[in-house]
């Protein structure tokens, strides 16, 4: 059985309010910060994009997991934002932490959830004996039109895992996963398009609602499994509301889904939001514990997973970059101005 052997995150350390969006676009912030249960948002500065943040996320999961990354079989970065039309991310990333030249290496794309699909690519790959370890991170610096409601969510930041199969390593098995899949175009990019096209709330009920839904009760009607049976949960989370409107139709409570609980303070990472939220409740899990977690891309699908924290869980924790720490520390808050430049959304130098 393949399972967690080590993972690794990343988020900027710049933020905005929501009152400095609100404000330029004679919004009420209170009414906004209620709705989508958001205070502020990471965004990247000048320097960084989503081949930076899947690096740090990468380089700090070979860390935590004390492997040898010339072992490293596959690697697989999902996000929306890749630097390049043309020119793969992962390559960058295998250079980045000392990966042999023999590995697999692939950029996937399916809006937030590319993340989580990597990871089933790579337990796959490792189940199979193809590969010892297979990493996939989820990393994003998404994008939001200037007036639109994404502006106020949409952030950046990423999470790396490692999977391998060695019981001596591994952190957390996964203990099962099944996916649900539609055609449903409720948010979409095209090619050339700098700023994605969303169905407003077609985009909540078809789209996040029905896939968040259908993989979870797929997961617990496959298993037996009933949401009592989970110390935590972690469903995909483009606003603060979402994911906790989700977990009381599902019979979970906000206990459970609290320690993964981040875009109230860092905004909607996009594919790395449920691999953000599953890294900051890995932080705090004891062994034994299980956590399910369901992410959700737009397009649309959710993988859903089975994960129970293993002995190993607490021997590696000190080599673990906490998430609450890299959130909470060396905090900058910016301008709407500054936010625009870095952005490069002012055009004409």
């Amino acid at each position: 059985m393949s399972g967690i052997v080590g993972y690794g995150a990343h988020v900027p350390i710049y933020r905005i309010k929501v009152e400095e969006i609100a404000k330029v676009w004679g919004e009420d912030a209170d009414a906004i910060k209620s709705g989508l249960n958001i205070r502020e948002k990471s965004v990247p500065g000048r320097d960084e994009d989503a081949a930076t943040i899947a690096v740090e996320a990468a380089r700090r999961a070979v860390r935590h997991s004390g492997i040898n990354p010339k072992e490293m079989g596959a690697v697989y970065v999902g996000s929306e934002s890749h630097p390049y039309a043309v020119k793969p991310t992962a390559t960058v990333v295998i250079e980045s932490i000392g990966a042999s030249s023999s590995v697999m290496a692939a950029d996937l794309e399916f809006a937030c959830k590319a993340g989580t699909a990597g990871i089933q690519a790579a337990m796959g790959l490792v189940d199979s004996g193809m590969i010892k370890y297979g990493m996939s991170i989820g990393a994003d610096t998404s994008q939001g039109r200037p007036g639109d409601a994404l502006e106020y969510t949409a952030s950046a930041g990423g999470a790396a895992f490692i999977v391998g199969k060695d019981k001596h390593e591994v952190i957390a098995n996964i203990l099962k996963t099944v996916s649900y899949t539609s055609d449903t175009p409720d948010f979409w990019r095209r090619e050339g398009a700098m700023f994605p096209t969303h169905s407003g709330r077609f985009t909540g009920e078809p789209g996040y609602f029905r896939h968040i839904t259908g993989a979870t009760k797929l997961m617990l009607e496959t298993t037996g499994f009933k949401p009592v049976d989970f110390t935590y949960a972690v469903f995909h989370q483009p606003n603060g509301k979402f994911p906790m409107v989700v977990a009381k139709q599902l019979g979970f409570t906000e206990k459970q889904i609290e320690p993964g609980l981040l875009t109230p303070v860092i905004g909607n990472t996009y594919s790395g939001a449920s691999m953000l939220g599953l890294a900051s409740t890995l932080d705090v899990a004891k062994p034994g514990e299980r956590i399910l977690v369901t992410s959700f891309g737009s397009g649309a699908g959710s993988d859903s997973f089975i994960i129970e924290a293993t002995e190993n869980i607490d021997a590696k924790r000190g080599m673990a970059t906490k998430v609450r720490g890299l959130i909470d520390s060396n905090k900058m808050y910016i301008d709407y101005a500054t936010y625009l430049k870095d952005k490069d959304f002012i055009k004409g130098r």
